[in-house]
């Protein structure tokens, strides 16, 4: 599966679970983002780099939260996952409003 199939898989799979807060991946972590803020030039390259297979949905909840801090303090400007997503997501949220 590609990774803009798996994207789609994505979306689907949030659409069933009605999240009204849902923003696709493709939207948060735009290439510009991924350049300005990491080591790699789109969020599927940053996957691929840290060696992280994901095709589905399931694969992206599985990624061991430690293994995936590390991976995105060394790699990225932000210490962790979690502040890595609050921030694409406050530029998401930024840039809607324009």
């Amino acid at each position: 599966m590609s990774f803009d199939e798996l994207l789609k898989d994505l979306q689907g799979q949030n659409k069933v679970e009605e999240d009204p807060n849902f923003v696709a991946l493709d939207l948060l972590f735009t290439d510009a983002f991924m350049s300005k803020h990491t080591r790699s030039a789109s969020f599927a390259a940053f996957l691929e780099k840290g060696n992280f297979q994901v095709k589905t949905y399931e694969d992206v909840r599985n990624i061991p939260d430690e293994l995936f801090d590390r991976y995105i303090a060394r790699e990225t400007d932000y210490p962790n996952w979690e502040s890595m997503l609050a921030a694409a997501n406050k530029e998401y949220a930024g840039q809607e409003k324009k």
